[in-house]
């Protein structure tokens, strides 16, 4: 308290006339007339201005206020090196110059330093004749990444290496030396920031330091990528946000690679071992999240202090309320979950405030529509997924699946989906629409139970909300082809290879959380108390399972082949559960789909032989999940071995198992609906896949669209 009132004191003795200035001791008369006053005055007040900038310090103090201010006086003079008590005249002095030349001034009621627009001016005016005085002086200079001109200055190197590479100072000293020395000998005088980091990252590595290297390099993208962003500028989904956010994936991915993950983990996804989704978002947001929608239009729009551009919502007392409520829930939450989010409860929020089905189809609608202009954050858009049980208010369904099939026909690739949970009541009571919907592109799965459309469960003992981090895929074609043939060398290859892999995705939990609870995710945060309130799943995906097993470790797919698949199964599930146990995280084995499929296709032809890799299977990819032709479904009962091969995944496999019906791309809704129906008898967990064509124009799609759009008359179909 009193080192407060001090302070103030000197701050009010700021204010006071000091005779002592020397620069009021000036001759700043220059014998102009009387009539030529306004002129003199003028001439004057810019001679005291310039006589200001001659100082170094007074410039450091403009600096400090125009990059940090509003300061108060003690927290000024810190930052502006002067720490002792003998400087405090110094400094004080230093100050009151800038404030009678009213380049700076004092906030008394908050008792503040702020810099004014003149002084902002004499700061850029005076960094201006400092760069460049620099460049005409034949030094080198270097252009920085704060957009400034600097004379080099090798001390700022050792700086940099001690403060971000945590490099002892006589190893900093010693690489700075040869750096400059390396510098000197381009006889230069152009230098950029980013050139000499790669320089002296250069010699770290000569050296043997890449541990320091790692900390020290500059995670960007090369000139060339850049230009192919804007030359394929049609390539772009969503516009301009498109460009940011794949600038910001890149770097994020290259930090992620060498800075984040184990070197053994990241190595084994370069390689293709595994394959990571999404890398530029794995330590910043979940993959799926499960969220019961009444719970938060009960609770409101509680942001954390966050967005505070978007208004916030009470507790809805009308549809129209609920609309506006539930549209900015779906707007946020797409931000905070890469791949899907699934909601609960939909059905008896609507009937809640409403009864007239007419007006809950036209609301959602709107909703949906509105909330489908939220730009994603890459090329595939997160989705949000309804589940709708098929026991429930049957008005109300019928009036969600009316509206989602509108929403559907009117949007070329819908970011909503639908889960229909079967477990209670008939498909049938509602397959008509279903099947309209899925014909036109509609993103439909079945379930017993809750699940993702991609076929991640969300098991019957868990609760909303949950999390689920997956993300990981392991390439079971590239084990096999290490294993010499040996199924228990396999077994053994990868039970070694998941141990890191779950160890760095519970890295990635703690890492999510964290974020989370400092506000990245604010709709998560407050809907899952910072992630510790939710149930939180790690899963792992197996893609190729077939081809490892039948064609590359040559068991036939016989009961003994399939008994060999099975143990396999049991391995990965074991090695998850004492992983989970021993981590106090739920630890979960899946077999979906993946987007590094083609990749791990490619990265095996190189290594194993092209022609060996597409020989593997009928499709030239590696199987994902199970496939079941549509058109054969009719003719099949409980007992064939695919039917009893689906339901049979789906109860060992805790993380999920998708289950494709392929439709003819040609298929009606009549026919459609039949097979739904067969499917829902047959299996607990199916996704109906039908290929719809689209304009890549204008967006139509329709049964008639051929070559050439009837509305646009484009050829680009999708």
């Amino acid at each position: 308290m009193g080192k407060e009132k001090g302070d103030f004191e000197e701050e009010l003795d700021l204010d006071a006339d000091v005779d002592a200035d020397i620069d009021d001791d000036l001759e700043l008369d220059d014998g102009t007339s009387e009539g030529d006053g306004m002129l003199q005055s003028t001439s004057k007040r810019v001679r005291m201005i310039f006589s200001v900038m001659a100082s170094p310090n007074r410039i450091d103090i403009l600096r400090i206020l125009n990059s940090k201010g509003p300061l108060t006086y003690s927290e000024l003079k810190s930052l502006a090196g002067f720490k002792s008590k003998k400087e405090s005249g110094k400094f004080a002095y230093h100050l009151r110059k800038l404030l009678r030349q009213s380049l700076v001034a004092l906030n008394k009621s908050e008792r503040r330093y702020t810099i004014t627009n003149l002084g902002k001016l004499v700061l850029s005016l005076a960094r201006q004749i400092e760069e460049r005085s620099i460049i005409e002086s034949g030094k080198m200079y270097v252009r920085t990444s704060h957009d400034s001109i600097e004379e080099f200055n090798s001390h700022k190197i050792i700086q940099s290496l001690v403060r971000e590479g945590s490099l002892p100072l006589e190893l900093s000293q010693k690489i700075t030396e040869e750096v400059e020395n390396r510098i000197y000998k381009f006889q230069t005088t152009y230098l950029t920031g980013s050139l000499i980091r790669e320089m002296v990252n250069n010699v770290l590595l000569e050296h043997g330091h890449e541990e320091y290297r790692n900390k020290l390099a500059r995670l960007g993208m090369p000139v060339f990528d850049i230009q192919e962003m804007f030359t394929n500028v049609e390539n772009l989904q969503n516009g301009a946000g498109d460009l940011l956010f794949k600038s910001g994936k890149n770097i994020l991915t290259e930090y992620l690679l060498t800075n984040t993950l184990p070197k053994d983990i990241a190595d084994a996804h370069m390689s293709g071992d595994i394959h990571i989704s999404n890398t530029g978002l794995w330590s910043v947001i979940p993959d799926v999240a499960f969220l019961n929608l009444k719970e938060f239009v009960e609770n409101g729009l509680q942001l954390q202090g966050k967005y505070l551009g978007i208004t916030r919502l009470p507790q809805p007392k009308t549809l129209d309320d609920l609309a506006t409520v539930i549209s900015t829930f779906f707007m946020l939450i797409s931000k905070e979950v890469s791949q899907e989010v699934v909601i609960d409860e939909l059905v008896t929020v609507l009937a809640k405030y409403s009864k007239n089905t007419s007006e809950i189809g036209k609301m959602l609608y709107k909703v949906l529509t509105l909330a489908s202009t939220s730009l994603s954050f890459d090329k595939v858009p997160s989705t949000i997924s309804f589940r709708i049980p098929v026991s429930g208010d049957q008005k109300t369904i019928q009036a969600v699946l009316s509206s989602y099939k509108s929403y559907v026909e009117s949007t070329p690739i819908p970011k909503f989906g639908l889960v229909i949970d079967h477990s209670k009541g008939k498909v049938s009571n509602i397959s008509k629409i279903l099947s309209e919907i899925i014909a036109v592109g509609g993103n439909v799965i079945f379930s017993k139970g809750s699940c993702a459309t991609n076929g991640i469960k969300l098991e019957e003992k868990s609760s909303t909300p949950s999390i689920i981090l997956g993300s990981v895929t392991i390439n079971l074609p590239r084990l096999a082809f290490e294993s010499n043939k040996d199924e228990t060398y396999f077994r053994a290859r990868l039970a070694l290879l998941m141990k890191p892999v779950i160890s760095s995705m519970t890295i990635r939990k703690n890492d999510i959380s964290d974020l989370t609870r400092r506000g990245v995710n604010p709709i998560l945060a407050n809907s899952t108390q910072f992630m510790q309130k939710s149930n939180v799943s790690l899963i792992l995906n197996l893609v190729g399972l077939q081809e490892a097993i039948f064609n590359i470790l040559d068991h036939k797919e016989t009961k003994d082949g399939n008994e060999i698949l099975n143990k396999v199964l049991e391995t990965a599930i074991d090695i998850a559960s004492k992983k989970g146990q021993e981590s106090g995280i739920d630890v979960k084995i899946a077999m979906i789909d993946s987007d590094g499929i083609s990749r791990f296709v490619t990265l095996d032809g190189e290594k194993y032989g092209k022609n060996v890799v597409v020989d593997l299977t009928d499709t030239g990819s590696y199987s994902q999940g199970l496939l079941i032709d549509g058109e054969k479904l009719g003719s099949m009962n409980a007992k064939n071995d695919i039917i009893v091969k689906c339901n049979q995944r789906t109860r060992v496999l805790n993380g999920g198992t998708l289950v494709k019906i392929q439709l003819d791309s040609k298929s009606k809704s009549l026919e459609i609906k039949k097979i739904i129906e067969d499917a829902s008898s047959l299996i607990s967990s199916f996704k109906p896949i039908k290929h719809v064509l689209i304009c890549g124009n204008c967006g139509y799609k329709d049964e008639k669209l051929g070559d050439r759009c009837p509305t646009c008359k484009s050829t680009y179909i999708i």
